[in-house]
């Protein structure tokens, strides 16, 4: 049965193996020669009994050399080992079989053995499919004397860092740290056209090696463990002068490798610093279970006013001997997912309320722009009162254009995809584009041949690429160049884009590119949020990129951006591919049919839950010749048609009801009557229609707001196509 060796085990002062066996021969021929001076004291004279003393001396050396006692190396461990315990790192030395000579109690709890049994290895420790070849690759580069750091997942969300060092005797030192999984930006770089020839996977690129910081000569197993530990650890004294601090530590803070004699104080910001030494001072009087300083720290080449990049924890903690020592936790992964899962909250919940503020703001503005229109049928051009009326009429419909952006950040506005083929879509696009961008900037269009199809609607994406380059154009007030590029993508790994994670499988990307003034990272992360703008007030309502977002996200698909100030900015827009079937092929249009006479011989029934719309609606179509049944909920509704079914010939519905919902009703009317034409009105229409697995047949859209063409129009077509 294997046992463990405690850390804090008594070591020599005079190295095991042939040494010590030399000092103890040197021991037995100066007792020989201390025999032989006092047997014969006249013949060794003054001169044997200096040599005597003297070798009474070497053996006081001698014995305060070899006395037991315990070195600053084991002190130093058992330091290391309290900070690893604080901080949940797990770890164990091995021997040269693999078995288990050391181990903190974190590695036993990893490993799920109690205080007497005896811990497995690593690889049996966690044993899985996830980290058998992480741990095997790390045993190796230990066994040829390379350290070695990488990082397996064992839950989703979860994460362990695995680092490895030989130690000497053919031992390894096994750390193991638990933190967040986490995200690579730069994983999005990985995302590169596919060659027409053939579809290439998209791998993500692997983070770079650590890089090796020179340190000194081991002077041992419990030394190594102190400056290799992948936290970091420092000594200070209560005014902050550090004594000693570890290589984690230090490269944190991009300092030099030896932080001996600095004091603490001076390595962060001057915001901070008064909360670090008071940390310090208040643990150098002994307490206990102080709260964690948040630090910010610089990255090799960061300028002195910029101090985010990396994020630590500072703990604190009394020593016997009247110092502190200082425990560092680089938490800047986790606070960087913590900032992106905030922030994706945030776009939640403000499409939520966009979303149903622009419902109710509809039907407000449905009975503006209608009454507007009857108003306008009364006073004509030459009437005093027509330029008020016109005015309010045109207010109301600028109106709609932003309700109808707030609905497509929300991602419920109403789209109608289809199967698109976007160099085609992009195609038809650029003639007006280039009349849009101006006089010098040029625009370039590169579309990847036998380009895969995708679903969606294809005035909403063409107002989306409408969108990027509009913001490209204003972006370079001294012209530049546009660029558009369609390209195919296999993404076999998932990656992380802003907010999202995109899953692996086909896309195809568009991006758009310019050469104009670019954006700080501070923009990058706000250019999303509704009514967020740089631009100059009055112009602009700051719901351009918002929109964008939210076609893109009602499509399926995914948008990133990457730009640097001064270099231009590039938009990523993913879709996923849609493969092509039998039944998705679209239908030839049919020949229009001769329209019949629907003037005042055809019956509808309009059901509405707000009686301002509902009026509107019912007096527009009675003007056009129509007998109007009005119903203002959908058990009404229902009651008619039971009574009156055989007269109705169009059902003229809202969407979102009280009770009964449009699409619950029309169900019911369709088992009464299944040749039933059916109008729906809502800004809400296509997502009632997936969430109530309602069937498209028979079944036509009016979006709100909307006027009395638009109204009498969908009305003719609908019924002349019956």
């Amino acid at each position: 049965m294997n046992t463990t060796k405690p850390m804090s085990a008594i070591n020599l002062g005079v190295p095991a193996g042939p040494w010590r066996w030399a000092a103890l021969a040197f021991l037995l021929l100066a007792l020989i020669a201390a025999g032989l001076t006092i047997s014969d004291p006249q013949a060794a004279g003054f001169a044997g009994y200096a040599l005597l003393v003297g070798i009474a001396l070497l053996c006081l050396l001698l014995l305060l050399a070899v006395w037991p006692r315990r070195g600053r190396a084991a002190e130093d461990a058992l330091r290391v080992a309290e900070a690893a315990a604080k901080a949940n790192i797990a770890w164990a030395i091995t021997g040269e079989g693999g078995a288990v000579l050391d181990c903190n109690p974190v590695y036993r709890r990893m490993a799920g053995v109690g205080e007497t049994e005896p811990p497995p290895p690593p690889e049996l420790a966690l044993a899985g499919e996830p980290s058998a070849a992480v741990l095997y690759r790390l045993s190796r580069d230990a066994a040829e004397g390379r350290a070695r750091e990488e990082s397996f997942v064992v839950m989703p969300g979860l994460e362990i860092v695995a680092a490895v060092r030989s130690l000497p005797d053919k031992q390894t030192a096994w750390w193991f740290t638990p933190r967040l999984a986490a995200s690579a930006a730069s994983q999005i770089k990985t995302l590169v056209p596919v060659p027409p020839a053939e579809v290439r996977a998209v791998e993500p690129v692997k983070p770079a090696a650590p890089e090796a910081v020179p340190a000194p000569a081991p002077a041992g197993k419990a030394a190594d463990l102190f400056r290799d530990a992948p936290m970091g650890v420092a000594f200070a004294e209560a005014s902050g002068v550090i004594s000693d601090a570890n290589l984690a530590l230090a490269k944190f803070f991009n300092a030099p490798q030896s932080l001996a004699g600095t004091n603490f104080g001076t390595l962060v910001d001057s915001g901070e610093r008064a909360q670090v030494m008071d940390l310090i001072a208040r643990a150098a009087r002994g307490e206990t279970g102080l709260k964690a300083v948040e630090l910010r720290g610089r990255k090799p080449g960061s300028g002195p006013d910029r101090m985010e990049d990396r994020m630590a924890e500072l703990f604190a903690s009394p020593l016997q001997t009247g110092t502190v020592v200082l425990y560092l936790l680089d938490v800047s992964e986790q606070k960087a997912l913590e900032t992106k899962f905030a922030q994706s909250q945030k776009m939640q919940a403000v499409g939520q309320l966009a979303g149903g503020v622009a419902h109710d703001f509809n039907n407000l503005l449905t009975v503006i722009i209608g009454n507007c229109e009857f108003l306008l049928m009364r006073h004509l051009a030459g009437d005093p009162s027509f330029k008020e009326i016109n005015e309010v009429h045109q207010n109301a419909l600028r109106a709609a254009a932003l309700v109808s952006q707030l609905l497509a950040f929300s991602r419920k506005q109403t789209m109608q995809p289809k199967i698109l083929a976007l160099n085609d879509v992009i195609g038809e696009l650029a003639q007006m584009l280039r009349r849009l961008v101006g006089e010098g900037i040029t625009l370039n269009v590169e579309r990847e041949a036998d380009l895969w199809p995708v679903h969606a609607d294809e005035a909403q994406l063409g107002n989306a690429i409408i969108n990027l380059v509009v913001n490209a154009r204003d972006a370079m007030p001294s012209g530049g160049v546009v660029s558009i590029k369609t390209a195919n993508l296999a993404v076999t790994t998932p990656t992380a884009l802003g907010t999202a994670i995109m899953p692996t499988g086909d896309y195809v990307r568009i991006e758009v590119a310019d050469t104009g003034t670019g954006m700080s990272k501070e923009i990058q992360s706000k250019i999303f949020d509704p009514f967020f703008t740089t631009k100059p007030v009055g112009q602009g309502t700051g719901l351009g990129l918002a929109t964008v977002y939210g076609i893109v996200k009602q499509s399926g698909g995914f948008i990133t951006v990457e730009s640097e100030v001064g270099k231009g900015t590039r938009f990523y827009i993913y879709l996923p591919r849609r493969k092509v079937e039998a039944g998705d092929v679209q239908p030839v249009e049919a020949a229009p049919q001769v329209a019949r006479d629907v003037t005042g011989q055809d019956t509808i029934l309009l059901v509405e839950d707000e009686e301002a719309v509902r009026s509107f609606a019912a007096r527009a179509l009675r003007m056009r010749g129509y007998n109007v049944l009005e119903a203002g909920g959908g058990e009404e509704a229902l009651e008619i048609v039971k009574s009156d079914g055989d007269k109705i010939d169009l059902v003229i519905t809202d969407v979102v009801m009280p009770n009964m919902d449009g699409p619950t009703m029309v169900r019911h009317v369709k088992v009464l009557k299944p040749d039933m034409q059916v109008i729906f009105m809502s800004g809400y229409a296509e997502e009632a229609f997936r969430r109530n697995d309602q069937t498209s047949e028979n079944i036509h859209f009016l979006p709100k707001p909307f006027g009395l063409k638009q109204l009498a129009a969908k009305v003719k077509e609908v019924l002349a196509g019956g």
